[in-house]
């Protein structure tokens, strides 16, 4: 049987088994089955053992362990170095080599939201983006909006990992938390808060325009504290759900050589 899981922790809001063992099913892997495991800081050596070992083929990794992960690693991809994020790990050529597919995953989604009409490249050229949040995944959301020209400013709780973030991201305009820019085209929190329902966010949707979009990495709850706010206070809003899927496909091409759809029938089957 070939083995695949999710770690982190938190791990029960997960819905990665859902997706890839439909994706299995459809794809008649019969040998194999996705699961998720709630793992400590130090069982990430472990991880990389059983990998290694042969007893799991491929994992994804999620909060909080996307940096924690890497010093345990052989190899990593061009964006898992860039970004210094990685959410994938697969053995190739006797090596654990970390993946990021966070990049490319917020990248198609938001190419969707902001098309360019004016060119074959997708572009958020000049426009203002404000990110909520300096974890393991902000680095991969930041590297996709920098590429497409957009203007950045960020803000943390913790200031210092704001700071550390911009001298990876030169560009990127850090504020105090709880202060917000003047303007902006798009808010994205990136911020685990709202995994658990009576998490909120404390800052002000006051005062933004109306074609503010704001946008949740959260997945599940559908509706975040933060994005209902944002829908109360008149806003447009979009959860996480297409940027996972995304990432998600390009993780089992990785591990599989098979590049899933995200059909009607996998959206149906999230429903249930």
């Amino acid at each position: 049987m070939k083995k695949y899981l999710v770690i982190g922790n938190p791990i029960n809001h997960s819905l990665s088994p859902l997706i890839h063992n439909y994706w299995i099913k459809k794809h008649g892997l019969e040998d194999s089955a996705y699961e998720k495991r709630r793992v400590e800081k130090k069982d990430l050596k472990n991880i990389i053992k059983e990998i290694k070992n042969n007893e799991i083929v491929g994992v994804n990794v999620t909060v909080p362990y996307k940096k924690l992960i890497i010093p345990f690693l052989d190899e990593l991809d061009s964006v898992a170095e860039a970004t210094q994020s990685v959410n994938t790990l697969y053995k190739k050529n006797d090596k654990i080599i970390g993946y990021n597919t966070d990049e490319a995953g917020f990248g198609l989604t938001i190419d969707k939201l902001y098309p360019n009409k004016d060119t074959k490249i997708k572009s958020l050229k000049d426009k203002n983006i404000f990110i909520l949040g300096a974890g393991g995944v902000t680095s991969s959301i930041v590297s996709a909006l920098q590429r497409r020209g957009a203007k950045i400013t960020l803000s943390n709780r913790t200031l210092k990992k704001a700071e550390e973030l911009k001298k990876s991201f030169p560009g990127i305009k850090v504020l105090d938390w709880g202060k917000k820019p003047h303007t902006c085209n798009l808010v994205v929190n990136t911020t685990s808060i709202g995994l658990k329902k009576d998490e909120k966010i404390n800052i002000n949707f006051t005062g933004y325009d109306k074609n503010v979009l704001f946008y949740d990495l959260i997945y599940n709850p559908k509706e975040t504290n933060f994005l209902r706010e944002a829908r109360l206070n008149g806003n447009k809003t979009i959860n996480g759900e297409m940027m996972f899927l995304n990432q998600a496909k390009y993780a089992f091409n990785i591990w599989t050589s098979i590049l899933p759809e995200i059909d009607d029938g996998l959206i149906k089957h999230l429903e249930q």
